[in-house]
């Protein structure tokens, strides 16, 4: 008797202490995925010359999982046949990088995003607002301001980054952009 009292005394406490520590604000699944990506990488790539590689990996997974779910969006939202297909490619290459990059972070142990930081998050949320001509004409404008700053980061990775299979990840994903940001460039000017 004694000892199921003990054990039902032991769980309670257990009990009880989780909800008193079970915070919304402060659980794991409410928090940004991309700051959980940054935490973990930090523990386990303290003292390693991989932490700025891993923020750069955290910063493209996250920027390629918008990509694919503002592609996937765009296929319903918009109107026009060009931003359709643009759209269209968005989903594939940067669906096919997404792919990559993950197994190469699980080769370095670098953690992830799994689903889109809250900041990418807001951008899609505002972007799913839009129908029609008013979306392609705001999705058409945020791939150009996104694509020239994704080739300033990858370019950046592929001269600095410490880990060769990084850099030279970096460096071949740069054409890819550069060909994205003026196929975005050609919409946005079509949409004026």
């Amino acid at each position: 008797m004694k000892k199921i009292t003990l054990t039902s005394f032991v769980l309670a406490s257990v009990l009880a202490f989780s909800a008193c520590n079970s915070n919304p604000n402060n659980s794991e699944e409410n928090k940004d995925s991309k700051e959980v990506a940054e935490e973990q990488n930090e523990v386990a790539l303290d003292d390693t010359k991989m932490e700025d590689d891993a923020e750069f990996a955290i910063a493209a997974a996250d920027g390629g999982l918008m990509e694919v779910k503002l592609g996937e969006l765009a296929q319903t939202n918009g109107s026009s046949a060009g931003v359709k297909k643009f759209a269209q490619s968005m989903v594939t290459d940067h669906g096919k990088a997404n792919g990559e990059l993950k197994a190469l972070a699980q080769q370095k142990n670098i953690t992830l995003p799994v689903t889109l930081s809250d900041d990418k998050q807001k951008k899609f949320d505002e972007l799913s607002k839009k129908k029609g001509a008013e979306f392609d004409e705001a999705y058409a404008s945020f791939m150009v301001d996104d694509h020239k700053e994704d080739i300033s980061e990858f370019e950046e990775a592929a001269k600095d980054a410490k880990d060769p299979d990084v850099k030279a990840w970096a460096a071949g994903k740069v054409p890819v952009l550069k060909h994205h940001l003026e196929m975005a460039e050609a919409l946005k000017d079509a949409k004026k």
